[in-house]
């Protein structure tokens, strides 16, 4: 195979920085370079280090004067609620109701999930989401459709069938059984076929039986290396309702404990209204509170308390997403845009480096993922996003005054969308601009 050598200014991160002035927590290269082969990076540093490592024949490719950065990782969304988004609802369980539940019933048609599969995907690398963690319905065949397009594609994808037998829908319900089974032969089919992995994924408590939530615990005992994904404290009225279909538990959170689905793989979906309780719940187990910014607010659950969350004497780890369709944008920077403005309103401030640690390494690390993806060392996979700051004429009349690299990446955090991305690379591979031409 070729070689291939990406030439632009880069950044990558090496651990979360301390304040917007911690440049030891990251690197940058005014003019650096990637060398690729076989879908991963061999050597990365100062253009000329790497451009002297690069055997005869490597192909080139410059991007300066843009910038390249690991590929965007998005930690939480619904791949079947594409046609949901912008839709017009007071609250969460109206939303879901009225048109989630309804959509998510489309799904049990193969033809339909593969379409969608194909919209999705190309949403993600138009948006320079390279990796993302997605729920799919209860139907098998949705499951099928998005790990077969994942393949298809070469992408680093983490997904589940969803588990849920009550308060849905009929065409939505499956049984305990049926869940185990069907979950046991997604995990079959598709776990570990190229850069797939599969996540147990009970919808939330809601929608799920005490007898399913035993079929979950099973799950994870077996398959102990497997994500687990679901939601919690969304929204007040969802933890009220948790709390009467399960009077034993101390909270909501205790729910998911019962079941042993908290640990250091597992993903749950707001956690905005956690009590001290919860969160030392979750600290102890290393669990993971997954932001979601853009879904929070159009659904007027609350602000997420990510320093209060952060900063206790029992930390809980972070990750930050895009939860389609609540969530209003596929762009992981608009995501971050609406990060800072939530964390304004409580007092607090986001600075842009943290910004882009969180969608590149830190999600990477929320994901037990950080060997493979989220950075640009040599010896992991090489999903880049290229990033454009002057994308648009009043993103280019604001470039113009940029002069350090915080005041670009905020730029592009507050102005930027999918104009911004110039390009994605899958493994090696540029894939944006390949869009619609295969």
């Amino acid at each position: 195979m070729t070689s291939t050598f990406i030439r632009g200014r880069t950044l990558s991160f090496n651990r979360a920085p301390g304040s917007i002035d911690d440049s030891s927590a990251y690197a940058y290269e005014s003019d650096g370079a990637l060398l690729v082969e076989h879908g991963m990076i061999k050597a990365s540093g100062p253009y000329p280090t790497v451009k002297a490592a690069a055997p005869e024949g490597t192909v080139e490719i410059d991007h300066r004067p843009h910038l390249i950065v690991p590929g965007f990782i998005d930690t939480h969304l619904h791949f079947p609620q594409m046609q949901v988004m912008a839709s017009y609802a007071a609250n969460l369980l109206e939303w879901l109701n009225t048109y989630t539940f309804p959509e998510e019933c489309r799904f049990v048609e193969t033809a339909h999930a593969e379409r969608i599969a194909v919209r999705f995907f190309d949403e993600m690398v138009r948006h320079g989401t390279t990796t993302a963690t997605a729920y799919c319905s209860v139907h098998k065949a949705s499951a099928d459709a998005f790990f077969a397009e994942s393949l298809r594609r070469g992408m680093c994808m983490v997904g589940g069938k969803v588990m849920m037998d009550r308060n849905a829908p009929q065409g939505l319900l499956d049984t305990p059984q049926m869940s185990y089974d069907e979950t046991r032969a997604v995990i079959a089919d598709w776990h570990g076929k190229g850069r797939n992995h599969v996540a147990i994924t009970p919808r939330f408590a809601i929608t799920s039986t005490p007898e399913q939530m035993e079929v979950a615990k099973s799950l994870v005992r077996e398959f102990p290396d497997l994500h687990v994904q679901t939601h919690l404290s969304e929204n007040r009225d969802e933890i009220t309702y948790t709390c009467e279909l399960y009077p034993d538990a101390k909270d909501y959170t205790d729910v998911y404990a019962r079941y042993g689905l908290l640990g250091p793989k597992s993903l749950f979906g707001h956690c905005i209204h956690l009590s001290e309780r919860e969160a030392d719940a979750m600290s102890e187990t290393g669990s993971v509170a997954v932001f979601c910014p853009t879904s929070n607010l159009f659904l007027g659950s609350g602000l997420f308390p990510l320093r209060a969350l952060t900063r206790r004497e029992k930390p809980v780890r972070i990750s930050i997403a895009s939860d389609i369709g609540g969530g209003t944008s596929y762009s992981m920077l608009k995501t971050l845009d609406e990060a800072y403005k939530i964390l304004q309103l409580q007092g607090e401030r986001l600075n842009p480096l943290d910004s882009f640690y969180m969608m590149t390494r830190g999600n990477a690390e929320a994901l037990s993922l950080a060997d493979r993806v989220g950075t640009l060392e040599p010896g992991t996979d090489a999903d880049l996003t290229v990033l454009d700051m002057a994308a648009t004429p009043a993103m280019a009349l604001r470039a113009e005054v940029v002069n350090s690299l915080a005041d670009e990446l905020f730029l592009l955090q507050t102005m930027g969308d999918d104009r911004s991305i110039a390009e994605t690379y899958v493994a090696g591979k540029p894939v944006k601009s390949a869009l619609g031409t295969t």
